[in-house]
């Protein structure tokens, strides 16, 4: 009995998802990662998406919960984690080249953050079906528009303005 309460209880984790129902950009399951994960001096590059990346914040309301988004890319098990600025989600993505899509069926911590649109922020995150790395800025995209620009590394400059 308690190995069916214990089996009920995660497979109602693992359901867990954002609320959303935004279809995958690319739902293709030919998907191959092709970036490689960075050794040695390489991880010093930014010339891939594995590692941590911080949101840099446009307009007051990117940080309006008080937190800077994050992004942690895992491309050995093409997992993706982070902050949306209020919770903390986990999820799968596909890659391959430059194409980059990510799962709609993300979990996800569920506090409530008055005054911050965490929905946008997750609808934009499910809309990228791209991306580029450009001096060490990570642009996520739709087709050619920027949704957001992500670093390695918080820009204390930027949010201290907002």
């Amino acid at each position: 009995m308690k190995q069916f309460l214990f089996s009920c209880m995660f497979a109602s984790i693992l359901t867990c998802y954002n609320g959303n129902n935004i279809p995958l950009v690319n739902s293709d399951s030919t998907i191959v990662k092709t970036d490689t994960v960075p050794s040695g001096n390489d991880a010093s590059k930014n010339v891939t998406l594995q590692g941590e990346w911080y949101l840099q914040p446009v307009l007051p309301s990117d940080t309006a919960a008080g937190k800077i988004p994050t992004l942690k890319f895992d491309l050995k098990t093409n997992r993706v984690s982070g902050n949306t600025g209020c919770n903390s989600f986990g999820g799968s993505f596909m890659i391959k080249g430059t194409t980059l899509s990510f799962s709609r069926n993300m979990i996800s911590t569920k506090m409530a953050c008055p005054g911050y649109n965490e929905k946008a922020f997750l609808e934009n995150l499910i809309k990228t079906n791209r991306y580029e790395i450009k001096e060490g800025v990570l642009q996520l995209m739709y087709n050619t528009t920027i949704l957001s620009n992500w670093k390695r590394q918080i820009d204390t400059s930027i949010s201290k303005q907002l």
